[in-house]
């Protein structure tokens, strides 16, 4: 998908504004695994997803992850370019989850569009304020709400989003999501097995009993 196409505010800018963003950006690969931004030292420009899944996560000085939020086509990362953006100090990181296509925006072209287009300014808040709110809501559900009820809504989010009742991941993987322990994760799945509402396997781990689990995740 072209640039123009995925852009919200792109209709919005004049001739000169669309040319020169265009004339800015390039489109960009990144397989599955790929860390594309490591955070605060590392200015990598906006990211406009077109194909694919990535996730934003901070990292502990312990090397422990947690996953404040993904972005999917049509998504902007903003976080990529807080290098040029002084009110940004999360020092966030990015992963491709699937093999990605996107657009890069060089952080200047973009700061200086924002300074220029109204439209744009707006747009960026719009998503500096979603941003805020998924975090906030991530923080709420750490501090609230029992492990085991996170555990069982992440399972359901990951079905949904893979299409499937059997997930192919990882207690790692997991832990790396909600912010703890791997051998937290591991007890809290077999807890859920032994209420039959997942069967662990190697690699592997597939929802049995969804409305339980759906029960247990409210």
């Amino acid at each position: 998908m072209e640039f123009s196409d995925l852009f919200p505010v792109f209709s919005k800018l004049t001739k000169a504004q669309q040319d020169l963003l265009l004339s800015g950006v390039s489109k960009r690969t990144a397989p599955k695994g790929t860390v594309l931004h490591r955070g605060e030292g590392d200015c990598l420009g906006l990211v406009l997803v077109a194909e694919g899944q990535l996730r934003a996560f901070l990292t502990s000085e312990e090397g422990r992850q947690i996953t404040l939020y993904r972005l999917f086509p049509w998504d902007l990362c903003l976080f990529s370019a807080s290098c040029s953006m002084r009110s940004i100090q999360f020092d966030i990181q990015l992963e491709a989850e699937r093999d990605t296509v996107f657009w890069l925006i060089p952080a200047d072209l973009y700061q200086a569009l924002s300074q220029d287009s109204l439209a744009v300014a707006n747009h960026t808040n719009e998503i500096l304020s979603a941003r805020f709110t998924e975090v906030m809501w991530l923080m709420e559900q750490i501090l609230w709400r029992r492990m085991d009820k996170r555990l069982a809504a992440f399972l359901l989010e990951e079905s949904e989003l893979e299409g499937s009742s059997t997930l192919k991941t990882t207690h790692d993987r997991i832990a790396d999501h909600l912010g703890t322990a791997r051998e937290v994760v591991t007890r809290m799945l077999r807890y859920l097995q032994s209420e039959g509402m997942v069967q662990l396997s190697r690699g592997s781990i597939a929802i049995t009993d969804e409305e339980k689990l759906r029960e247990l995740a409210l």
